[in-house]
Parts: structure tokens; C-alpha cells; sequence
């Protein structure tokens, strides 16, 4: 089973050490000390935990949006191209940028500008997975 440092939790979930830190001091995440000493938790209790905590958040959940969809990011309107049939979005969602391209007649009649909060709900056939190597040894 994987084991996470402090560090890598923080840099996965996009916090703080300090953040981390007071998630295993309050009992939110169990840490375990590795062969060194060092506090570390198991990858399971990480991602169930990140699970958790991102479920209602990137649904829309706390927005009264209710949909079949899993894969929903909620995020800020940062870019729109409008042309005469098609029109680009561009949405900030986290630290992440996700673009899309959807019929203009949609976008206006969403009342997508710049500034807007919507939900960006992806469904896709194919999904790649990367390994990602320990983040610092």
C-alpha cells in the first residue's frame, strides 16, 4: 500500500503543509511515522478523504444543482469566443482550466459572460491514466 508524505498531500490537494497537518491532528486523516520518523498516510485514507471532501463541491451540490453527472467541476467563465455558430468557453475551476466548445445559441441562452459561475460537466469516452512518480523523495 502507498504511504504519502505531509508534503504530498499538501502539493495533491493543492493546501498547505500546516492544512495537512491539522487534518491528522483533528482526526480527519490517520498518519502513521515511516521508517525515518516522518508522519505519512496511506494513499487509500488520502483519496477517500479527498473524495469526500471534493463530492459535494465539484457536483454543485452546495449551488441546488442535482444531475446524474460525476465528473462536474464547478468554476469561474474566464474566456468566451463567440462566433457565429459556435462559441469557445474557457473556465477556471480550481487551479485548472477547462475549455469547451458549445453552439453560441447555448452560451447566450445560459447567459455565459465573463465572470459567470457555471458548471462544467464532463463526459467523456476515453480517459487516460497516468502514473505519477513520488512527487519529492
Amino acid at each position: 500500500m502507498p504511504h504519502l508524505r505531509i508534503v504530498e498531500i499538501a502539493d495533491v490537494l493543492r493546501v498547505s503543509g500546516d492544512t495537512v497537518r491539522r487534518w491528522i491532528d483533528t482526526g480527519e486523516l490517520a498518519a502513521e511515522p515511516d521508517g525515518r520518523g516522518r508522519r505519512v498516510v496511506d494513499g487509500a485514507s488520502v483519496a477517500r478523504f479527498a473524495q469526500g471532501r471534493a463530492r459535494d463541491r465539484d457536483r454543485g451540490d452546495h449551488l441546488g444543482i442535482r444531475s446524474s453527472a460525476r465528473n462536474r467541476f464547478v468554476g469561474l467563465v474566464t474566456g468566451l469566443e463567440r462566433g457565429v455558430v459556435m462559441c469557445r468557453v474557457e473556465m477556471l475551476c480550481g487551479d485548472v482550466t477547462i475549455e469547451s466548445l458549445i453552439s453560441t445559441e447555448a452560451a447566450d441562452e445560459l447567459g455565459l459572460e465573463h465572470g459567470t459561475l457555471a458548471v462544467a460537466a464532463v463526459k467523456a469516452t476515453q480517459v487516460i491514466v497516468e502514473r505519477v512518480p513520488t512527487l519529492r523523495p
